[in-house]
């Protein structure tokens, strides 16, 4: 087992107090608990992404980079990073510089968001929730595995033999999938070979403990090797 920490650098959002002031205070206290994390051996600490006044980290790749130079063993991972309303290739660089950075620490851990701010910020629409996440998935893998990368889909413009720089130090750069309980997103992580985060914010854990039945099941009947069917619970406070 790992134990590590998360969080989603809440600040106070009333205007009042003056968002740049308190902004400069939370990423200082938030730089500071990263590393003493790192500094009593905790495995890995994790930031979301969110584009509200509450919360003062809208980039983890940046907050994280910062940490990688103050850091020394603790794996460093978004959670989550929204791909679905974000470029994958431009999530692929910021984490692959991260991982430079730390000397081959970094993790992506990719959802579609417990909010949804994101999408019409950045001119999505959500009734292509689900079509972006899996296609952006398609693309971030892509670019992850292979450094010339031939590629096309309907939600952006292909690719066609391009490289994608910097590559990471890490052979192949984590890529965990972040799901809040659907069955087919477990399912679609078992069957692709990723890790899963399972995201517990509310409800007894023991009601969760079927959907990793079938993330394992679903990766059997894929054909997925047991050592890629790595799990997480991520609850309020840490992720095991």
């Amino acid at each position: 087992m790992e134990l590590g920490l998360y969080t989603f650098a809440d600040v106070n959002p009333n205007p009042a107090d003056g968002r740049g002031p308190e902004g400069v205070r939370r990423l200082k206290n938030l730089l500071e608990e990263i590393e003493l994390a790192d500094q009593v051996g905790l495995d890995v600490f994790g930031l979301g992404e969110h584009h509200r006044p509450d919360y003062v980290v809208s980039s983890p790749s940046t907050v994280l980079a910062a940490a990688a130079v103050k850091t020394k063993t603790i794996r460093l991972s978004s959670a989550v990073s929204v791909l679905s309303s974000d470029d994958p290739i431009r999530v692929f660089q910021q984490f692959a510089t991260v991982d430079l950075l730390s000397n081959g620490r970094a993790e992506i851990m990719a959802g579609r968001g417990s909010f949804i701010e994101s999408y019409p910020l950045f001119g999505y629409n959500l009734e292509d929730y689900d079509d972006l996440f899996a296609e952006k998935l398609d693309l971030l893998l892509a670019v992850r595995d292979r450094e010339i990368v031939t590629w096309s889909g309907e939600k952006r413009a292909p690719i066609n033999g391009r490289g994608v720089y910097p590559r990471p130090l890490q052979e192949a750069l984590p890529v965990w999938i972040a799901v809040g309980g659907t069955p087919q997103s477990v399912a679609r992580a078992g069957a692709m070979g990723l890790p899963v985060a399972l995201a517990i914010i509310g409800g007894e854990y023991r009601r969760f403990a079927p959907l990793f039945d079938l993330y394992r099941e679903a990766a059997r009947r894929a054909g997925q090797p047991v050592e890629k069917q790595k799990t997480s619970i991520n609850v309020h406070g840490f992720i095991a």
